[in-house]
């Protein structure tokens, strides 16, 4: 191998360990997130992670009392709602800065980025009305 050659090479595993280090600071940024909300009569706490992971729901013992049993779920899926939210823009602005410019944090979390829904929806095979076997089974493999 020449010498330009070995130059290159040497060049590319050093942006590829660079890369590498850069991708396990923000792993460890992004498991650093835990964002809180509290409910605005204050009985319920909840913390989610930047991978949307409730890890934490603290209901005070007299959410019970001051509201009826779907009140109080409504108060909690709201709640997590709110952390929720929060840690997604936590999370966004971890990714942010490692991102190409223009790029959506919020978007390439959702799965989008740019991309259109036509683009991410499954494809569609078409049956082949001419190559159907119509009386054999297809669950067994065709054999009879």
């Amino acid at each position: 191998m020449g010498a330009d050659h070995r130059a290159l090479v040497d060049e590319l595993l050093a942006d590829h360990r660079r890369s590498r280090d850069q991708l396990a600071e923000v792993q460890r940024a992004l498991s650093a997130v835990a964002c809180a909300a509290a409910s605005p009569c204050g009985t319920v706490t909840a913390t989610v992670s930047a991978h949307g992971a409730l890890v934490a729901l603290d209901i005070r013992d007299d959410a019970y009392r001051t509201h009826p049993p779907g009140a109080l779920a409504q108060v909690v899926v709201g709640t997590v709602a709110e952390a929720s939210a929060r840690a997604a823009r936590a999370a966004d602005e971890v990714m942010a800065p490692v991102l190409p410019a223009g790029t959506d944090p919020a978007a390439l979390r959702c799965g989008l980025a740019d991309l259109s829904a036509a683009e991410v929806a499954p494809p569609v095979e078409e049956f082949d009305f001419e190559r159907a076997t119509w009386l054999e089974s297809d669950r067994d493999g065709g054999a009879r």
